[in-house]
């Protein structure tokens, strides 16, 4: 069987439009589906890549911000992170899904053990960043992040007292990863030795309390190198790097060779390359594979990846446009890309309040309402809780199970404890309030009138109504039967007809009781279908 990376070269139309912008942004417009639609994979990639400036500047360095400043550090932590949901959900582009990307490769868990909210801003900014540039480069400058040198002990390793905690994960989940386990202590691409000596290229890193120190590349507070700390002796890496030797330095400059020699020996491995484009694909096309995507996806992506010295964006565009990731390379019905993902909560949550236009409050005007009342109390604390996606605070360092643990990956989102959440989210923006607990106001509502009158043709034919929806909000069309149950569930027992008095009652009259109670209850379903979940 062959699959091809060739460019997918044909206009989009709207069945691709829509998987290629639920896959690569946060931003599920209806407006952009139609926009983009019209473009090619290559003119639609050229757009989504457009890298800008953040709608929403950061609260936390900004003084003045006395709402900020006089919260709990609980609250804030919430609140570094309603920073970047916001300029996600704003934006469409594929800056922010490949920042959640690096987060995934990279993770530090907010609630965990970062420190304070301040230093998870910067991990955040630090993604940002280079969410569409060079991971190789990421790999060095993380090391010197304040959260990921707190989250995981290095700022307590030490030449007299090695932590072997961030290189151990450098190493297993981070980089080249694991292969199959040849013995004991050798896991065929490192071995435990490979462990001991990256802990020991680590030692002297420290974290900056004050964030002081100012990276010039990229202007975000960083870490300092502690020469006293640090093991200035040499580091001889096993055979599974050729035996490398990294000369041990004893200045601060010393210190950020051996690092940078360190991480160009793991990223010289192909491997490194693949374990990167493993990832990617089971970010943006689907979890499982079998060896013909592994020999003819992977591998040439991984290539290109190395071709382009780990730069990230080249190779996500290859992928991205290519036929496969349309599904347009075989005719094997058994194996579809398109509306293979289950929804992450995020995502979901993402899609209904862009796609319905959902007014939310705005965080420089009304920032109690959004920070407080709608962020942090109704989608941090409840939603997604509930929804087993505690934001940006996995309970492992491996993230959420959905991003590694095999066999089912995306399908842990949905299960029996995580339902409840999911399904009251579309209840809870109907009613205005938290459905899930503890049905407090939250300061945004649907307004599912506004949204039919303004963007659906002809809405006083429920069938015309119903169709149009679904086909917006499912990745594949849907068969009669289903359409004809959204369209009993909108009439309630009703003929057709009465949904088109009521209708041409509500714009002759203005009176909205009757459809909106209707459109309501459609809403709710059709969000809560198996079809809305998959992406």
């Amino acid at each position: 069987m062959a699959y091809s990376l060739t460019p997918f070269s044909e206009i989009l139309g709207l069945r691709k439009a829509k998987h290629l912008l639920r896959r690569a942004t946060y931003n599920y417009s209806k407006e952009t589906l139609n926009n983009v639609a019209n473009m090619t994979a290559s003119e639609a990639l050229s757009f989504l890549s457009e890298n800008s400036e953040d709608v929403l500047e950061s609260p936390f360095e900004d003084l003045t911000n006395e709402y900020i400043i006089a919260s709990s550090e609980t609250q804030r932590r919430a609140y570094v992170t309603a920073w970047w949901w916001y300029n996600a959900v704003k934006q469409t582009n594929l800056k922010h899904k490949l920042s959640y990307f690096l987060f995934t490769s990279f993770t530090v868990s907010n609630g965990n053990g970062a420190g304070e909210a301040i230093y998870f801003y910067d991990y955040l900014s630090l993604l940002n960043f280079y969410a569409m540039g060079n991971i190789k480069t990421f790999a060095k400058k993380i090391t010197l992040d304040n959260a990921m040198l707190r989250y995981l002990d290095n700022t307590d390793n030490n030449a007299e007292n090695p932590n072997e905690n961030y290189a151990r994960e450098f190493l297993e989940l981070f980089t080249i990863l694991k292969g199959a386990q040849i013995s004991e202590g050798d896991y065929t691409n490192y071995t435990e030795l490979d462990v001991q000596q990256a802990a020991k290229v680590f030692t002297g890193f420290k974290k900056k309390s004050d964030r002081s120190i100012i990276d010039p590349d990229t202007n975000i507070p960083i870490g300092y190198n502690n020469v006293n700390k640090h093991d200035t002796n040499d580091k001889v890496f096993s055979s599974a790097f050729n035996n490398h030797v990294i000369t041990g330095q004893s200045t601060q400059a010393g210190m950020t060779q051996e690092l940078n020699d360190f991480v160009e020996m793991i990223f010289t491995q192909e491997e490194t390359a693949k374990s990167y484009c493993r990832k990617l694909y089971r970010f943006f096309v689907k979890s499982e594979w079998d060896e013909s995507v592994e020999s003819e996806i992977i591998t040439p992506l991984a290539q290109e990846l190395i071709l382009n010295n780990f730069e990230l964006l080249p190779t996500v565009t290859t992928l991205l446009c290519s036929e496969h990731f349309f599904d347009e390379d075989t005719n094997d019905n058994t194996d579809e890309i398109i509306g293979s993902i289950v929804k992450s909560p995020l995502q979901l949550l993402n899609e209904v309040l862009t796609f319905f236009d959902i007014a939310i409050p705005h965080p420089e005007t009304a920032p109690v309402d959004f920070y407080n009342s709608f962020f942090r109390k109704f989608i941090h604390n409840s939603y997604l809780v509930g929804a087993g996606m505690p934001f940006f605070s996995p309970d492992s360092v491996a993230g959420y199970p959905a991003h590694y643990q095999d066999p089912d990956y995306d399908r842990h989102w949905f299960s029996s404890t995580t339902i409840v959440s999911r399904y009251k989210l579309i209840e809870s923006l109907i009613a205005g309030r938290n459905k899930i607990f503890p049905n407090a106001l939250i300061m945004t509502q649907i307004d599912a009138v506004s949204f039919v009158e303004n963007n659906i043709e002809n809405p006083s034919s429920i069938s015309n109504l119903v169709s149009e929806i679904a086909t917006f909000l499912y990745p594949e069309e849907i068969e009669n039967n289903r359409r004809d149950y959204f369209i009993q569930v909108a009439l309630d027992g009703y003929e057709e007809y009465y949904w088109t008095i009521s209708w041409n009652d509500y714009m002759d009259t203005g009176d909205d009781v009757v459809v909106r109670n209707r459109l309501n209850a459609l809403i709710t379903v059709m969000i809560n279908a198996p079809e809305f979940q998959l992406m």
